[in-house]
């Protein structure tokens, strides 16, 4: 990832988003973009995506993503992050 102004952006997805390959798909869609992060199931049935990076690769990742999963999401809700000291790759935790 290139150094200069750097995001977080929290996203929680709601709907029918876990047993669905909405995780595997973020990885899949993550490999197009200058991005870091995580993707994991929560207890409630939600998905959590941590997405760092510059905005504009974040924007779009975030976009691509939700218009691959369009027809699994009910909710999304976006918030933006103090970004992580280190954050490298980006995987299923």
């Amino acid at each position: 990832m290139e150094e200069g102004h750097i995001i977080h952006k929290v996203v929680h997805f709601s709907g029918r988003v876990q047993g669905v390959g909405f995780r595997f798909a973020t990885v899949r869609a993550a490999r197009e973009f200058d991005v870091a992060g995580a993707v994991r199931n929560l207890p409630d049935g939600r998905v959590r995506l941590d997405a760092v990076g510059r905005p504009d690769e974040v924007i779009a990742f975030v976009g691509e993503l939700t218009d691959r999963m369009s027809d699994f999401i009910r909710e999304k809700d976006e918030r933006e992050q103090a970004p992580p000291e280190r954050f490298d790759g980006f995987s299923i935790a």
